[in-house]
């Protein structure tokens, strides 16, 4: 497994990041899954690809992921208007089909007719649901997506304020160094200055320079 790296970013790291996001983004997917993968192509974090483009990369693609914004509302348009024709297909089958409870050729009782148009009401209902589900889905997925860009953006002010922590601690332990130092020179030059000479008795007497 490569280490993750905390160099800074090149130009095509960038281009790459910015290509992979405005992908997602035009078919669809969550700027979270191309964090994702993005991350595991540089050996970067997801946080720290979600970071670079939330302070830096996105700036400078407005009108790509403006573009990318519309591709994907064109492909949902499309995507809606084959499952009505597929909802429309199914409608007409069921339409020439016999109500429940009339045999082929028989007279559709109004009771019938009823209980068929209940059981298309439901489908219905089925189809709001589902649709209602999928809002929320994509609603909580949006609310992590924020979350995450919130902690990453917090992971990277903590490890600034750690690294000026360490660079302080660096340059405190460097002036206590330097002053040691000189209070070592201090004592050697001292110890210089102090001479002895003799005197007319033989004796040895301590002479200041």
């Amino acid at each position: 497994m490569s280490p993750t790296r905390q160099d800074a970013w090149s130009q095509d790291e960038d281009l790459l990041l910015a290509e992979v996001v405005l992908r997602h983004i035009r078919e669809g997917g969550t700027q979270l899954q191309a964090f994702e993968e993005v991350g595991k192509q540089l050996s970067r974090t997801s946080a720290a690809c979600g970071f670079r483009w939330n302070s830096y990369v996105r700036k400078q693609y407005k009108s790509g992921i403006e573009l990318a914004k519309r591709q994907r509302k064109e492909l949902k348009k499309q995507v809606v208007t084959i499952e009505g024709e597929v909802i429309q297909d199914s409608v007409k089958v069921e339409t020439v089909s016999s109500p429940v409870g009339c045999e082929q050729g028989a007279t559709i009782t109004f009771p019938a007719v009823i209980h068929f148009l209940e059981g298309i009401h439901q489908k219905a209902e089925g189809w709001a649901s589902f649709e209602e589900d999928r809002k929320n889905s994509l609603d909580k997925i949006k609310e992590l997506e924020k979350k995450t860009f919130y902690l990453a953006a917090e992971n990277e002010r903590l490890s600034k304020n750690l690294k000026a922590i360490e660079e302080d601690y660096r340059s405190l332990i460097e002036i206590m160094e330097r002053a040691r130092k000189m209070v070592v020179l201090q004592d050697e030059d001292r110890q210089q200055k102090v001479k002895f000479q003799m005197d007319k008795n033989g004796n040895l007497e301590r002479v200041e320079k």
